[in-house]
């Protein structure tokens, strides 16, 4: 609630100190600034106060002149700071400038304040008067506050929006099933700088029959929730089709129709392999829909990219989507990943195929998680440790017996 009566006070008293400077009177100058001024001996016992600061508490001359101090108008806080702080820093420096304290008006009210003070010293060098300046602070506290307020909602805004992002994309990122006999399985994922916004890296492995399994890798265009949301579109899709529909080829053409009628402006690209087990070894179809090719690493042989590319998911209305088959024996991997690895950047340059040849060449040997935890690593190091976009890595290897 406003004071009227205070409000009126210092309305006067402007208007009493610009009459003043009109007219160069020092003793209204004094009196009626709009600021707090008072004098007190070394010890702190006011000596002299002006009539605004008399205003502020509502105390009179002769309730504050010679019978109180500086420390018995301030708040029980303000006092513990006095003593710490301001008064030996005064002593040290001879001066103080905008320390915030809180007065106390004599009905009990907090009056915050900044105070600039000086110590005037006699020609021997000791303590004579202290010179205090006092400047009323309410509204700069109050926005003070505001501000740490407006803080405190902004931290707690990232902080839901850093859940929501873990929350979706743990729907998009399935934990790995559970051990496959013949088949060696590993994954990695990766957020984009802080992690703060979600992407539409996505991938999924589940099974369909005994020893026949689906994996997919995709990558929704963008990021945030609409993102996520056609990622997890794209990745229901494929498990309900890919139970009717053995070719991934034909998977892909039904998925581009769901997008194409789904209404996000949202397209994606997608790998998807079909692993039927074939004795000791495993009979794979892989079919792309303008996805980076997933590299084969096939022992005594160069690294290559397979599967081929086709087009985007929700672009066009008739689809061709490449299909490749092949099989993986002993010692054979096959390495699935997004975008964000090869285009990972390091000021004008990318990680590119080149190096992740080089960077799978180097591990052809390793486990599927050992792979996988090399590459990611590779990638990362190439960034100095920050991703500019998502990574997912998805390595399949039928290991050695």
């Amino acid at each position: 609630m406003i004071d009227v009566g205070n409000v009126t006070e210092q309305r006067a008293a402007r208007e009493a100190f610009l009459e003043a400077l009109v007219y160069d009177d020092p003793v209204q100058l004094y009196e009626r600034a709009p600021c707090g001024f008072l004098s007190t001996t070394p010890d702190g016992l006011i000596v002299k106060c002006n009539a605004t600061f008399r205003t502020w508490l509502d105390l009179q001359a002769g309730d504050i002149v010679g019978k109180l101090t500086f420390v018995d108008l301030l708040t029980p806080g303000s006092r513990i700071y006095h003593e710490t702080h301001y008064a030996p820093a005064l002593l040290m420096q001879g001066s103080l400038r905008e320390i915030a304290l809180d007065l106390v008006r004599a009905d009990g009210r907090r009056l915050p304040v900044l105070v600039n003070a000086t110590l005037d010293r006699d020609e021997h060098g000791t303590p004579k008067v202290i010179r205090i300046a006092v400047f009323d602070a309410t509204e700069r506290r109050s926005y003070e506050r505001e501000l740490v307020r407006a803080k405190e909602r902004a931290e707690e805004s990232e902080a839901k929006a850093r859940a929501l992002a873990r929350t979706l994309q743990q729907t998009l990122i399935p934990p790995l099933p559970a051990e496959i006999p013949g088949l060696q399985l590993a994954a990695s994922y990766r957020p984009a700088g802080d992690g703060l916004q979600v992407g539409g890296d996505f991938y999924d492995i589940f099974p369909i029959g005994t020893d026949d399994w689906v994996v997919v890798v995709g990558d929704v265009q963008g990021k945030g929730v609409e993102a996520a949301v056609v990622a997890g579109l794209v990745r229901h899709t494929v498990r309900a089709l890919a139970v009717g529909l053995e070719e991934p080829g034909r998977v892909m053409a039904n998925v581009n129709d769901v997008l194409l009628h789904h209404g996000s402006e949202r397209f994606c690209t997608a790998v998807l392999l079909r692993l039927r087990r074939n004795g000791s070894s495993w009979l794979v179809v892989v079919g792309n829909a303008g996805h980076p090719a997933p590299v084969l690493l096939r022992v005594g042989e160069e690294p290559r990219l397979c599967g081929g590319s086709g087009q985007l998911l929700g672009v066009l209305e008739s689809g061709v989507f490449d299909e490749e088959q092949l099989t993986l024996s002993a010692g054979d991997t096959l390495v699935l990943y997004t975008d964000g690895v090869t285009e990972g950047r390091q000021d004008s340059a990318f990680f590119g195929d080149e190096r992740l040849i080089q960077s799978l060449s180097g591990r052809a040997d390793d486990d599927a998680l050992g792979l996988v935890d090399g590459l990611v690593k590779d990638v990362l190091d190439f960034q100095e440790g920050v991703a500019h976009d998502d990574i997912a890595v998805v390595a399949v290897r039928v290991p050695e017996a």
